[in-house]
């Protein structure tokens, strides 16, 4: 048998709609979370571009399962709802009605905890505002009207919020932050829609805020360089570690 042990890299699990499977780009919140991260969780994008909370809720199962929860998920993003919360006359395919987003949620939280991830390493976060004029001229440019509206955009993050209370999971409530005090929040959007640089720095901001209590006990995986015997590496290299498998 091998002496050598795999090393178990806790994960960071970002699982939502195109706003998280764009987020590596650069200057991207998901990358910053990821740089932050570096030696002690991976951070893995689950963005699934046009996605709604129906076809999320079907997918997580497929995406995290037992054999990768417990022990080894050091924290979970569920952030949906943009796509939900379109208009049903002028997107029938992306809508989905307001209760069934809020049941969605719940059901993937409950997927979540059935598979060994506790309710303290979830983190479910609301659609951002919408800046209709912008996206709008998006709508235009692609031939068909406005689609989605900021007041529905906030009946959705309203719901995701009363979903974590029910649940008890933390909540990154976007769409309230972005616009408070009265804020001019279309800097935080490239499109009207999704996340400008600026508004990628927003969120990583604040997630980073909720995620760090969650991942600062957890060790530097492999020892500092300085700390390697040069002439015998391997009694530090191969000692064991909680995350060794």
């Amino acid at each position: 048998m091998s002496k050598f042990k795999r090393i178990l890299w806790p994960k960071v699990v970002l699982f939502g709609d195109s706003i998280t499977q764009f987020s590596f780009q650069a200057n991207g919140w998901g990358s910053e979370i990821a740089g932050k991260l570096v030696r002690k969780c991976d951070v893995v994008n689950r963005g699934l571009s046009g996605y709604n909370t129906r076809w999320a809720k079907v997918a997580l199962p497929r995406i995290v399962d037992s054999s990768i929860a417990d022990s080894n998920i050091a924290a979970v993003t569920i952030f949906f709802g943009a796509n939900d919360c379109s208009l049903p006359e002028k997107n029938p395919q992306q809508h989905v009605p307001l209760q069934e987003y809020t049941q969605n949620l719940k059901d993937m939280v409950a997927h979540l905890t059935s598979v060994g991830v506790s309710t303290d390493k979830v983190i479910l976060i609301t659609p951002p505002p919408l800046h209709e004029p912008d996206w709008e001229k998006e709508c235009h440019m692609k031939g068909s009207s406005l689609n989605r509206m900021n007041a529905v955009a906030g009946q959705y993050a309203e719901a995701c919020v009363q979903v974590a209370g029910q649940c008890g999971v933390e909540v990154l409530d976007l769409w309230t932050l972005m616009q408070r005090d009265g804020q001019d929040f279309s800097v935080y959007l490239s499109d009207g829609l999704h996340l400008s640089d600026k508004g990628s720095t927003f969120v990583a901001l604040h997630l980073w805020g909720l995620l760090e209590k969650r991942v600062d006990a957890l060790p530097l995986i492999l020892p500092y360089w300085g700390d390697v015997d040069n002439k015998n590496p391997e009694p530090s290299l191969l000692s064991h570690s909680s995350h060794d498998k």
